[in-house]
């Protein structure tokens, strides 16, 4: 998808209060243009970013290599008005929008980002551009690393899945299989317990349970089968049963099973020196309450901060960094024309 330059140009000049010029051209730092804002990631939170960014008349740049986490899967619940859109309609929803609001939006893929001695950044592009940004916000969100079983890959957002909140609903007492995941191997099962009676834990190569993990199970009245998981029975493009390493055999329509890592994409914020924050998943970028990282000038939301970060809490996110940094650019610049120090 390319930008319209002479609409966007347009909506920048007249409705985001520029003038004609204003900003275009090779930057000092060498980037070809400098923009307010450069938001990392088209996703939930980098679209909520850059709404709030070009309704606050900044200039604001998108850019998207297209990867987004949930794209395997059909549709997504639990946002209100929007429940049961497919993430595609969603995120072209999203860009329409931005677009509205003289946002620009890049098929792309950042390749780095370092400060340009003008309290910015220069951010790489694969393609070999460069663009200079006053302000950024990373939301490249994460990768699932998926158990090396045969058949969870090609099941992944279809009847394998991970989250009961996304899906336990359009699943709903099935027969339901969980992998053990090896640093809680219980938690995923009993949550889902909640939505089908028929739940059987498969430990796989998680270990032996403690004493309260089994009492929990045995309460919810969650099956326990030992021994590991070979792979998974399709039949007809559905799910039929789960396969151990011993020969048998265990009939199930859905099988849950949660990422052995979940690998955040950052290595721009690592790149810049950002803080990390170590969890029970692997290690993510380390924010303040509006998503302000320990680099000053970046802001990180979405899944790169977190496994948690669904699509509403993710906009929510992204909404938060746009009103943070446009308030930290406004009165930077007011502070400094008192100073009678250059801005922009």
């Amino acid at each position: 998808m390319s930008t319209d330059t002479r609409s966007t140009d347009m909506d920048r000049d007249q409705g985001n209060g520029r003038d004609a010029g204003d900003g275009e051209g090779r930057d000092e730092g060498g980037a070809d243009e400098r923009y307010d804002a450069v938001v990392v990631g088209g996703g939930a939170a980098g679209l909520s970013a850059a709404l709030v960014l070009g309704r606050s008349r900044r200039r604001t740049l998108v850019v998207d290599a297209g990867e987004p986490r949930n794209a395997p899967t059909a549709h997504m619940q639990g946002v209100l008005s929007r429940d049961g859109t497919s993430p595609a309609d969603y995120l072209a929803a999203g860009r329409r929008e931005i677009a509205a609001y003289g946002v620009e939006w890049r098929a792309g893929r950042v390749t780095g980002a370092a400060p340009d001695g003008r309290d910015g950044f220069t951010v790489s592009l694969a393609d070999g551009t460069a663009v200079g940004a006053r302000r950024l916000v990373v939301t490249t969100g994460l990768v699932d690393e998926l158990p090396e079983i045969d058949g969870v890959a090609e099941r992944w957002g279809r009847d394998v899945l991970h989250c009961p909140y996304c899906h336990g609903w359009e699943v709903r007492d099935r027969p339901f299989g969980v992998i053990a995941h090896p640093v809680m191997p219980a938690h995923q099962a009993l949550m889902v317990s909640h939505w089908s009676k028929d739940v059987t834990l498969f430990l796989h190569t998680a270990g032996e349970l403690s004493a309260r993990d089994a009492a929990l199970l045995d309460a919810a009245g969650v099956r326990v089968v030992t021994g590991e998981v070979a792979g998974l029975a399709v039949e007809d493009d559905a799910l039929t049963g789960v396969r151990l390493a011993d020969g048998r055999f265990v009939s199930r329509s859905v099988v849950f099973v949660g990422a052995t890592r979940l690998a955040a994409r950052d290595g721009v914020l690592r790149q810049l020196g950002a803080e990390l924050r170590a969890t029970p998943f692997g290690e993510f970028v380390a924010v303040d309450e509006t998503g302000r990282t320990s680099v000053p000038g970046v802001w990180a939301a979405g899944n790169v901060t977190g496994p948690q970060e669904q699509v509403v809490n993710a906009v929510s996110r992204g909404y938060r960094a746009g009103a943070a940094i446009n308030g930290e650019l406004l009165l930077g610049d007011l502070e400094a024309a008192v100073a009678g120090r250059p801005t922009g």
